[in-house]
């Protein structure tokens, strides 16, 4: 009897073994398919910090150049003030003499 426990015994050890394997398999399986999961959507959030970023670039250069545009506008109306100005000082004195 008692080489019939010892087999039992050794019998019921070895598919606990199999059951702990088979589970720690299930578990590295679903790591694999979450860290998988999460590399996925890592990505997505790269391809949207790079089109962010893109886009904040292009925005930038943007008001870059409208800044310039404006520069070069304000320059220009202070300019055709000046000689308004100018030709009032003129015309003044133009009426002056007559």
């Amino acid at each position: 009897m008692s080489t019939a426990v010892i087999v039992v015994i050794v019998i019921v050890v070895l598919v606990l073994v199999a059951v702990a394997i088979a589970i720690g398999r299930r578990v590295a399986a679903r790591r694999r398919i979450e860290r998988q999961r999460m590399a996925e959507r890592a990505g997505a959030h790269r391809d949207e910090a790079q089109t962010r970023s893109a886009k904040a670039s292009r925005l930038a250069e943007e008001e870059q150049a409208k800044r310039a545009e404006a520069d070069e506008a304000a320059a220009k109306a202070e300019r055709e003030r000046e000689r308004a100005r100018m030709h009032g000082s003129k015309a003044d004195e133009i009426e002056e003499d007559l």
